[in-house]
Order: C-alpha cells, then sequence, then structure tokens
C-alpha cells in the first residue's frame, strides 16, 4: 500500500485592470495509484507580491502580465484595496 500526495496547477487566470492572478490548486492523495481523495486551494497574488515562491509557471504568468507600468499604476491604487497577506 503506497500512499502518494501531489500538488496540481488546475487554473492560473488573470482578472482585472490591474493582473491580479487567481491561482487554484489540487492536492490529491492516491494508494496505489487510485485517487482518494482531492481538495482545492484558491489564493490571488498582486503586482507588488513577492512571487518567488510560487512554481515557475506561475511566476512566468505574473512576470509576463506585471510590466513597469502595471506595477506603477497598482501602486498608486493598492491601499485602497483589501488586499490578503500585502
Amino acid at each position: 500500500m503506497a500512499l502518494e500526495k501531489s500538488t496540481e496547477i488546475r487554473k492560473i487566470e488573470a482578472v482585472g485592470q490591474y493582473r491580479a492572478v487567481q491561482v487554484a490548486t489540487d492536492t490529491v492523495v492516491k494508494e496505489d495509484g487510485k485517487e482518494l481523495s482531492r481538495s482545492r486551494h484558491r489564493h490571488v497574488l498582486y503586482p507588488h507580491m513577492d512571487v518567488s515562491g510560487e512554481d515557475a509557471e506561475v511566476q512566468a504568468v505574473c512576470n509576463a502580465l506585471w510590466t513597469d507600468s502595471i506595477k506603477t499604476e497598482w501602486d498608486k491604487v493598492k491601499d485602497t484595496f483589501p488586499t490578503p497577506g500585502a
């Protein structure tokens, strides 16, 4: 009986004027290759956040979307938005 736990990125999407990046990941537990459970977690990243701890695919999306002009505009308004983890 071999248990295996993995994390899979299910969705990466950019939303809004300032390109907030929403990431949905699934945690999957398998026993002998058969899926026993799956749970979904979502989190949102904003242009002022450090994404160095994110998956390489997520980092690439953030780096492509968050141009200097997006970051500059976000810096002007970010305090008016509720941003958990800021």
